[in-house]
């Protein structure tokens, strides 16, 4: 196991883009005020229109944190919108919630942001403002995946930030896959491994043929391929795509995940539901449904960045934004940022 203390950073700030998402601060700011309640040494930040966000603090009985300075309003004129093109938003909107919650982190006054909002937006102007760690060609989108055993994590990576990556990019991908599951999660030598088409040494594109060579000869845990019934198994800690796959795979479980939760509540209408209790037990039913929750994965870290930056499902509840609250936190404390530097200035 990695010698890693339980909490590197003791005390962090968390800037959170309060106007993101498709429900904006009705779900940020509720979601906040839990996060501060379970984390005694985290504070935050939020980042809006300031009297709209004022009002819900309040609603909420949040003013006790503000008393205290663990929760501050940061006032910002603008909004981007879900549907706002990135471009338009990185050069139009300079005083929105979104890029002033990423200024925050620049200028050392917020450990980490964490946004709903517009995807391509909060990409370019998290990579425009904070820039890319040495090294980086390009920042990806990583997330952990739902695993048969529960216990278990497997991350991966791009999700959607590259549509054409080359072999170079995949090792990069791989390593900052590595130092987020062995300093998040904790675990030692994570073993890597490339999606592919087929496990054979010779199936695939010559795109991952290469990136498979590169990470053979790299010091990674490298363990081959994987096809994509194996993304669920646990099988192996870290699985490395071009961002194109990786947005299938995951929008195609997401759906899938979706289309379950439909059909169980179609025969719920119907009355199948007593008879499948009766037949299983609730407890039973209530565990599969805790395990295909999506929000309990909210959460996807634009990784490679000179900062932590976490997007949240622009559609989750308070429930799901506290969970990608939960992993900026996590990020911050174990020190991702300095470990992904430092491994890659091993490796330039």
């Amino acid at each position: 196991m990695s010698d890693i203390s339980p909490a590197t950073v003791s005390e962090a700030t968390i800037a959170i883009d309060a106007m993101g998402g498709d429900f904006g601060p009705e779900v940020t700011v509720p979601a906040a005020l839990k996060f501060l309640a379970q984390q005694q040494q985290q504070n935050i930040v939020l980042v809006g229109l300031e009297d709209r966000i004022q009002y819900l603090v309040s609603q909420h009985n949040g003013q006790r944190f503000q008393d205290s300075g663990r929760l501050s309003i940061v006032h910002a004129s603008e909004v981007v919108e879900m549907h706002e093109p990135p471009a338009l938003a990185l050069k139009k909107k300079k005083d929105s919630s979104m890029r002033v919650a990423i200024n925050l982190v620049k200028q050392g006054e917020a450990e980490a942001c964490v946004s709903a909002g517009n995807t391509g937006a909060l990409m370019a102007t998290a990579r425009f403002v904070l820039k890319t760690i040495k090294g980086i060609d390009r920042p990806a989108i990583i997330s952990t995946m739902p695993c048969k055993d529960p216990s278990n994590t497997v991350h991966m990576l791009d999700l959607g930030a590259n549509v054409d990556s080359s072999p170079e990019m995949l090792l990069q991908f791989a390593v900052m896959g590595s130092v987020i599951t062995e300093f998040v999660d904790k675990k030692d030598s994570p073993a890597i491994a490339l999606l592919n088409v087929g496990a054979e040494e010779i199936k695939g594109s010559e795109k991952v043929k290469k990136a498979s060579v590169l990470l053979n000869d790299s010091d990674l845990n490298y363990v081959g391929y994987v096809e994509s019934d194996e993304l669920f198994t646990s099988n192996v800690d870290v699985i490395v795509c071009d961002g194109f796959e990786g947005n299938v795979a995951l929008k195609a479980s997401e759906g899938t995940a979706s289309m379950i939760f439909d059909i169980l509540k179609e025969e719920y209408q119907r009355g199948f539901w007593a008879k499948l209790t009766a037949a299983l037990s609730l407890p039973v039913l209530n565990r599969i449904k805790t395990r295909l929750d999506p929000r309990r994965h909210n959460g996807a870290t634009l990784v490679g960045l000179n900062g932590i930056v976490v997007k949240s499902h622009g559609g989750t509840d308070e429930f799901g934004f506290l969970h990608a609250l939960e992993e900026a936190s996590t990020q911050v404390r174990r020190d991702v940022i300095s470990h992904m530097q430092e491994k890659m200035e091993s490796l330039i």
